[in-house]
């Protein structure tokens, strides 16, 4: 096993060991990077459609991007800088014919060949937030009351590898993103943090909000982690899956106007806006209802397969509620 794998509970590690043996886990040989069965899938689909409707229902305009984002763009917004452990660099093969046959041999004997491999100019998605701050910013002013966008499910990439099956190095975060006055971006984010609770709630799942702070690196990052804490500017919702501790499965973060003064983000008067992204970690959502209610979809107490519309009468494929059936708003 890889030294850098963190170590975690045997609890987790059962729970794992049943999530793949059930199917609903594919493994791929590297802790934290898994494939979906059918079932595991369906209920992620279903969950993210909730989120969906309700961002559609508040006027959220949808936006998406890939899972890739230019490294000078998390280099500005301070990523790289505060989060250099967690952070994932794209490097590509520029070498001559000889240097490729050298790779070739070593690759084949998988010996390392990383000094033929340069950094590119992308990085891996850290969070699904981050490309859409200067999308916005270069649209111009930020109009009178605001920006609402839902970035839907965008895969993301944190560099920790783990046994826990809730912990992923590659996993789907859903993210809504408010930009605007400060009392309404802040009103908003304390809305949603109410909201999740309600909704995660009525799954059957034991959920909290706590004031969080976080994993910023090294010494100056535990000041920074230690003033983000003292000003509530991180709450997560937290849900016991396996471990010791219950684990964050939703995070509602409040920027100030860090991202505003970053990336040029005003009102046509000059103003900086605030902003606040909230976000789902789904594969956690989906492994917290299968810890609370059993391995098997199908068995689960109605009135959570009815919110989650996978009752045969609202099913479509793929999970979520079929085309036209009606929608419950929570």
């Amino acid at each position: 096993m890889p030294s850098d794998v963190r170590l975690d509970s045997p609890e987790q590690e059962h729970f794992l060991r049943e999530l793949i043996d059930a199917g609903l886990l594919i493994e791929s040989g590297v802790p934290g990077v898994y494939g979906h069965g059918a079932e595991f899938e369906r209920v992620r689909a279903a969950f993210a459609a909730l989120i969906t409707e309700a961002g559609r229902a508040s006027g959220a305009e949808q936006l998406t991007f890939p899972p890739v984002i230019p490294k000078r763009n998390l280099e500005t917004a301070g990523y790289v800088g505060n989060f250099p452990h967690l952070a994932g660099s794209i490097f590509g093969f520029e070498g001559s014919e000889a240097d490729a046959r050298v790779v070739r041999e070593r690759a084949a004997a998988h010996e390392d060949w990383s000094e033929y491999a340069d950094q590119t100019d992308l990085m891996m998605l850290p969070a699904a937030c981050y490309p859409l701050y200067p999308a916005i910013a270069a649209r111009g002013p930020v109009p009178p009351g605001g920006v609402l966008v839902d970035i839907g499910a965008a895969w993301v990439f944190r560099h920790e590898p783990s046994l826990d099956p809730a912990r992923r190095q590659s996993f789907r975060m859903h993210e809504l993103v408010r930009i605007g006055e400060a009392e309404g971006v802040s009103n908003w984010r304390a809305d949603w943090a109410k909201r999740a609770v309600e909704l995660l709630s009525g799954l059957g799942l034991d959920a909290r909000i706590e004031n969080a702070s976080d994993p910023f690196f090294g010494r100056a990052g535990r000041l920074l982690a230690a003033n983000q804490s003292a000003e509530e500017l991180k709450w997560e919702l937290v849900i016991p899956i396996a471990g010791p501790e219950p684990t964050a499965c939703a995070s509602f973060n409040y920027h100030l106007d860090r991202f505003a003064e970053t990336w040029g983000l005003r009102f046509a008067d000059g103003t900086a806006a605030h902003t606040s992204c909230i976000g789902f970690g789904q594969e956690r959502i989906v492994a917290a209802l299968l810890r609370t209610h059993g391995l098997e979809p199908e068995s689960w107490p109605e009135a959570v397969r009815s919110r989650l519309r996978l009752t045969s009468d609202e099913e479509g494929a793929g999970g979520g509620p079929r085309p036209g059936a009606t929608v419950t708003a929570w």
